[in-house]
Order: structure tokens, then C-alpha cells, then sequence
């Protein structure tokens, strides 16, 4: 089942038999149901949708000269629920397009999922870029964590979640002893549901009651960072700049990008159906930008933005078929795409919405920093004596510990320039977690810091010549050290686990707020490129020998 949140819909019987096109209902057939085993008021309703022929059948006779009749038979079911003041709706088969878009609560499922998805199995997500017209689709069916994903980014919506559940008191829950089961959100959420009355009452309770009452994953609270503009005054002046745009000649400022919440009609759609204040409809076979843009000249100044939201693409299966076998309606403007200034503030237009660009680059980047920061580090760092160099405090460290190996100034050639090297780690644990470290008194040696741990990372992910040269060294240097046996990394090693160790100026403490501004940005730049490869980055701060001494290397 998927399930839907109304907004602007009273739970009564009478509010909520009105609030469907009763007009397409008609055309469709449908039986209007009063089920009084609920209790709660409810409208359900049903019909098929049928054709006699399918339309392979005359296509294929053309082709082979056989003539074949095959009928169709598609169903569609809605049921309507008032639940402690909200209006939900349950579709099944083709029931949710007999549920009118504009009442649709388009972040419901999406609110659940962000809350009870567990962060380290997501299974799939769709995505928007904001400025490129581009929706991203990954699919993961075993689960990843978040950061493999690549989603954290100021500039990208993510429209729908997928994953596994964590512990939650649905019915299903009760059935699977113990075993994890699965849930997508987006604009609505599907998941399986209880099918006894009062199960599926008490799950819709314990839904609402996790979209109203529980936080966000932390790994998950930034999909919350970007929403849409929602300041009335904004919106008056971000709709008539639209609005003078679309009474002018195209000039390539909009572009075409699928409704988020359309994907699966959109990949199975061979003819589209536009009507735009126009009683007549235009066929073509590809969402016609061209024809829509035509159509909002012709409306009067002011007008033209509310005719394409009023207006109407309909997705079909082939172009004979009619309006009961469609795919999705959608509104037409929800295919346009794009951006507006005002004054020095930047605005994109998105699935109808409007969003502001940059608004949660700080707010994003500051989580993104602050994440690195575990509450309980990797290891605590050994103070840093006053007058050690770097290479002195990193062979102090790797002596302290049994298994790790120095191999700081140990480099690798640079496959891009054999003359150049890399220093692909300072350290390397008995875990394989490679550990850099770096003194740094401003940005500059941060910034140098960040860089090596990206690159170290690619060319041990891309070269075969690095990893052979990198498990050499570490092979080499576990002999040299006195005490502990040989190590010998897999020839395909990667890192999964990498930890930044920087010491401020004065041994200061260190803090997410404590790191230089501008080197804050590239931590969280390099954080996410890293991620997006699966190798998690931490850091920690190495405090002064005032705090804490390491012995005297031998």
C-alpha cells in the first residue's frame, strides 16, 4: 500500500467525497463504498479500467499478419480515512491517481523516512540538483550508508528515501520475528501496513506519531536543510519576475525536468497530452517545452504563470489510449525549470516551487564539520611536545602503539609524473585506518592537509602501481620496528576509515568551530568527496605537552 497525507481537506464524510474529482470518478466508473468496520469516518472507492484490445495487438497484426485480440484490465482503489483531525489516503493498484495532486502532503512519506529509516541501509534515493535540471536515481538494494550516497550537498533536494526501518511498533513488525523490513518515502510513503481494521488504524497512528514527535537521524537532517520559500511577499515577487519571463520569447532560461514524484510514468510514457487554457488538447511525443511556452504568450500579462499551473500534462502508454488509461496527470508548470535574481539574491524554480540557492550552504557545511567530530574519537591523541617536529611526534606515536607503523617522508611515486611524490599517510593502524597529521598555526597547512587525504584516497582507489607501492612500504617499515610482527596489507587494500590529527596554534583546543572559516569549507568539501567513495573521515585534536606527554623516544 502507499499511504497519503491531505492537507486542506476536513476528515468528514462529506469533505472527503468532495475533495476527489468527482468528474473522473464518473468517466471511471467508480462505486462509492461507506466501510463502517473502521471507526473512524472513511469514503472508499473502486473501479477497472478496461480496454478490449490491446494496443500491441494491431500493431503486432501489421507486423506478422496474425491477428491476436488481447484485452486489458487495470484496477484502482482509494480509501480516505479521518484520523485525529488528518485526512489520509491509502491507494492501491492505480488508486493514487485518483487523488488529486494539488491535496497530496508532498513531503509526508519523506518527513517518516528521514526519522525511521535506519541512515546506515538506505536502499535508494531520488534526488534534485538545484541550477542543473538533473534528477539522480540510486539504488543500492542491499544498503549503504548515507555517505556513500554522495546526498549531503547545499546544492541537491532530495525528493524520496528508501531503507530499512528501524525498530518500530508496526503490524508488520509483529510477523517478521525480528527480521527488518522496508519503507520508501517521498510524497507518500510505501510501506506495508496493517490489514485488520484496527491494525491499520493503529499504524497510521504510529506514523503521524513519528512525523509529529520524533527528530530527524542526525545522518539524515540535512534532507530538512533546503525547503521551499514559503514568505508570502518573496513569492509575489518571484511569481511576476516568472510570470514576465514566460510573456517573452524563449531564449533557453527554462528548461525541462521530470516532476519528482512522476519518474516510473515517465519512463513507461510513449505520448503526452497537453492542455493549456485551451479546450482542445496537443499530442506529441515528448513533453513539448516549445508548445507550453507558446501557450503561457498567449495568456494576458499576469495571467500566464496561473494558466500553467492550471493547465495540465497528461503521460500515456501510447497515443490511442484515453484519458481513463493515463498514466499520471500532472500540471504543466511542474515541467519548467528555472532561475531568478532578486537583487543579489539567487532563486530556482522546481517542481512548481520555489527555492532560494545558498540558503543552506553555511547551515550544511557547519553540520557537515560538526559531524566530524565524534563524541567518542578514533584514539586520543599524545600531545605534541613543544620543539618536536612532525616526523619526531609521528614516530613517537606509532612506538607507543603495538601495530602501528610510521610512515611519515615513506612516499609513493606519483603515476601522473614519476619524479613528483605523494605522502600517502603519516600513520597506519593496526585496523588499517590511515591517520595523517599536520601542525598547523593558519589555513594553509590545513588546506594542504585536506587535499593530501583526497588524493591519497584516489590514487589508492584508481592506481595499482600506488597500492603495491604503499603495501611494500608498510611491509618494510613493520620490520624496521622493533617488537612487532611484519604486516602485510592485501594487494587490493583500500582505506575504509581515515583520521585528520591536527594540532592549532599553541596546542588550542580543537573544536568544529575552532578550525579556520575557510578551512572549514574545504574539510567538508573533502569530508564529501571521500564519502561518495565510502571512506569515512574523522577528526581530532592533538593537544600541547602541557596537557599530556609522550615519553622520550628511545
Amino acid at each position: 500500500m502507499t499511504l497519503y497525507r491531505l492537507r486542506g481537506v476536513a476528515p468528514t464524510l462529506e469533505a472527503m467525497h468532495d475533495a476527489l474529482d468527482l468528474d473522473q470518478l464518473t468517466e471511471l466508473g467508480a462505486a462509492l463504498h461507506v466501510p463502517e468496520t473502521l471507526g473512524v469516518p472513511a469514503v472508499y472507492f473502486t473501479c477497472g479500467m478496461e480496454r478490449s484490445e490491446a494496443p500491441w495487438c494491431d500493431n503486432m497484426f501489421r507486423t506478422t499478419g496474425i491477428h491476436v485480440v488481447e484485452s486489458v484490465r487495470r484496477t484502482a482503489a482509494v480509501l480516505l480515512l479521518g484520523i485525529d483531525g488528518e485526512v489520509y489516503a491509502v491507494g492501491c493498484d492505480q488508486g493514487y491517481r485518483l487523488i488529486p495532486e494539488h491535496l497530496k502532503d508532498k513531503r509526508f512519506g519523506l518527513s517518516f523516512a528521514i526519522r525511521q529509516i535506519d541512515p546506515n541501509m538506505i536502499r535508494g534515493a531520488v534526488t534534485k540538483a538545484l541550477g542543473q535540471a538533473r534528477t539522480d536515481i540510486s539504488l543500492i538494494p542491499t544498503g549503504a550508508p548515507v555517505p556513500m550516497l554522495g546526498l549531503r550537498d547545499h546544492m541537491r533536494i532530495v525528493r524520496s528515501l528508501g531503507g530499512y526501518l528501524d525498530d518500530i511498533p508496526l503490524t508488520r513488525s509483529r510477523y517478521t520475528r525480528g527480521k527488518a523490513f522496508t519503507a520508501h518515502g517521498g510524497c507518500g510513503l510505501r510501506v506495508a501496513l496493517g490489514i485488520e481494521p484496527h491494525d491499520l488504524i493503529a499504524d497510521i497512528r504510529e506514523i503521524a506519531r513519528v512525523c509529529g514527535e520524533q527528530t530527524p537521524h542526525r545522518e539524515l537532517e540535512f534532507v530538512d536543510h533546503i525547503v521551499p520559500v514559503n514568505d508570502s511577499p518573496t513569492l509575489a515577487l518571484l511569481d511576476t519576475a516568472l510570470d514576465d519571463v514566460l510573456g517573452r520569447p524563449a531564449d533557453g532560461r527554462i528548461s525541462v525536468s521530470v516532476p519528482s514524484d512522476h519518474h516510473d510514468a515517465y519512463t513507461s510514457a510513449t505520448a503526452y497530452r497537453t492542455r493549456i487554457n485551451s479546450s482542445g488538447s496537443f499530442d506529441s511525443d515528448a513533453f513539448d517545452l516549445g508548445y507550453v511556452l507558446m501557450r503561457a504568450r498567449l495568456a494576458q500579462s499576469g495571467q500566464r504563470l496561473e494558466a500553467l499551473r492550471q493547465g495540465t500534462v497528461t503521460l500515456l502508454r501510447d497515443r490511442f489510449a484515453g484519458a481513463a488509461e493515463a498514466l499520471a496527470v500532472t500540471s504543466a508548470v511542474e515541467w519548467l525549470e528555472t532561475e531568478v535574481s532578486l537583487g543579489s539574491r539567487r532563486f530556482w524554480h522546481m517542481d512548481g516551487a520555489w527555492y532560494e540557492i545558498g540558503s543552506a550552504y553555511l547551515r550544511e557545511t557547519a553540520a557537515t564539520v560538526a559531524a566530524l567530530f565524534p563524541s567518542t574519537p578514533y584514539f586520543d591523541a599524545p600531545a605534541w611536545r613543544q620543539g618536536d617536529s612532525e616526523n619526531t611526534y609521528n614516530k613517537k606515536v606509532a612506538k607507543s602503539r603495538h601495530g602501528w607503523v610510521c610512515l611519515d617522508t615513506k612516499n609513493a611515486s606519483n603515476p601522473l609524473r614519476r619524479t613528483d611524490q605523494i605522502e600517502i599517510c603519516d600513520l597506519i593502524t593496526d585496523d588499517n585506518t590511515l591517520i595523517l597529521v599536520k601542525h598547523a598555526e593558519k589555513s594553509a597547512p590545513l588546506s594542504h592537509l585536506f587535499s593530501q587525504a583526497r588524493v591519497a584516497v584516489e590514487l589508492l582507489y584508481e592506481s595499482a602501481d600506488v597500492r603495491a607501492q604503499f603495501a611494500k612500504r608498510v611491509h618494510e617499515e613493520s620490520k624496521a620496528k622493533e617488537g612487532d610482527e611484519e604486516r602485510t596489507l592485501p594487494a587490493d587494500f583500500t582505506p575504509k576509515h581515515i583520521v585528520l590529527a591536527i594540532r592549532l596554534k599553541d596546542g588550542e583546543a580543537l573544536t568544529s568551530e575552532s578550525i579556520f572559516g575557510f578551512s572549514q569549507i574545504t574539510i567538508a568539501q573533502t569530508a564529501k568527496a571521500l564519502a561518495a567513495r565510502g571512506v569515512t573521515v574523522e577528526v581530532v585534536g592533538i593537544p600541547s605537552d602541557a596537557q599530556r606527554a609522550l615519553p622520550e623516544a628511545a
